[in-house]
């Protein structure tokens, strides 16, 4: 026999009430099937919930210490329909958003904080993650969206969605004291020393790298390469102890770190693009609300 939260409800209210006809009344029953209920409950645990005689009825320590435990649990099973609706709203339950670095210095950290004020009962599970690594997530379902620099692989069409978030340009990221910086104003490409570029292997983000390489190519400037990094702040960590210098997404200029400053580029530049992508079969009405949310931003 299993234990039922009837049983719970009806240990609750006697215990309350110390009285089995009161009790009987709230619970709208009689008092012999209310006996028997006990009865068997304390049959069922093996242990007597009661102390009764003619005239008083009082908490056995089995009673007692159950008391509590019971009123949790039948709080918790009360609140269960009103999360069911809110889980089917889009309003509770968990959403796993994965993250290229430069989102977090852009949109992300704002979005998270509107995000969690509107829908405070969902759990966010964070992954800072290359592109490469979310698109392999997003397909396998580990991750119900991903923050990440575009394009999407040929292998992800017919499986995943896309949505443009953000576009920016690119900017200097470079040892701190160079010459051409000794102003505030945008720097050509041409005025720098031929310091080594630091930059994405083209494997982890092939439309960065190709951006990055293109300013070059338009200023008639072939770099060396010097480092290969998969991380932003690697990259600026790289620059900052002098063994380059690097082209990053404007909102990486939010990473401050000694030794580095950055510069907006004379040059033209391309628009570097964030989108979130998401799996097209994806039922989640929390992923749907996040969406929604994003869409707004």
């Amino acid at each position: 026999m299993n234990l039922e939260l009837r049983q719970l409800r009806y240990f609750v209210t006697v215990a309350e009430e110390l009285h089995f006809g009161r009790a009987a009344a709230r619970l709208h029953m009689t008092q012999p099937p209310l006996s028997q209920a006990i009865a068997a409950l304390e049959e069922l645990l093996e242990a007597p919930l009661f102390v009764r005689n003619r005239r008083t009825v009082e908490l056995a320590p089995a009673g007692s210490a159950l008391l509590p435990e019971a009123r949790r649990l039948l709080a918790e099973a009360d609140a269960l329909p009103a999360l069911a609706r809110r889980a089917a709203a889009g309003e509770a339950g968990r959403l796993a958003l994965a993250f290229v670095t430069s989102a977090d210095y852009s949109v992300l950290p704002p979005f998270l904080r509107r995000y969690s004020e509107r829908y405070p009962a969902v759990h966010l599970n964070l992954l800072e993650a290359t592109s490469d690594v979310q698109v392999e997530e997003l397909l396998r379902g580990r991750v119900d969206a991903g923050l990440l620099i575009p394009p999407l692989p040929d292998k992800a069409e017919g499986e995943l969605d896309y949505m443009k978030v953000l576009e920016e340009p690119l900017i200097l990221c470079a040892p701190a004291g160079l010459e051409a910086l000794t102003n505030q104003a945008p720097v050509r490409l041409q005025d720098l020393p031929r310091l080594p570029l630091i930059i994405f292997p083209r494997e982890i983000s092939p439309a960065l790298h190709d951006a990055i390489l293109s300013c070059f190519r338009a200023a008639g400037i072939t770099p060396t390469i010097g480092q290969l990094a998969i991380q932003m702040q690697t990259i600026v960590s790289l620059v900052s102890s002098g063994m380059g210098l690097a082209l990053v997404p404007q909102s990486v200029s939010n990473l401050m770190r000694p030794g580095v400053e950055y510069r907006a580029l004379a040059d033209s530049t391309p628009l570097v693009e964030t989108g979130i992508a998401w799996r097209r079969d994806n039922p989640s009405p929390v992923l749907q609300g996040f969406l929604e949310l994003l869409r707004n931003h």
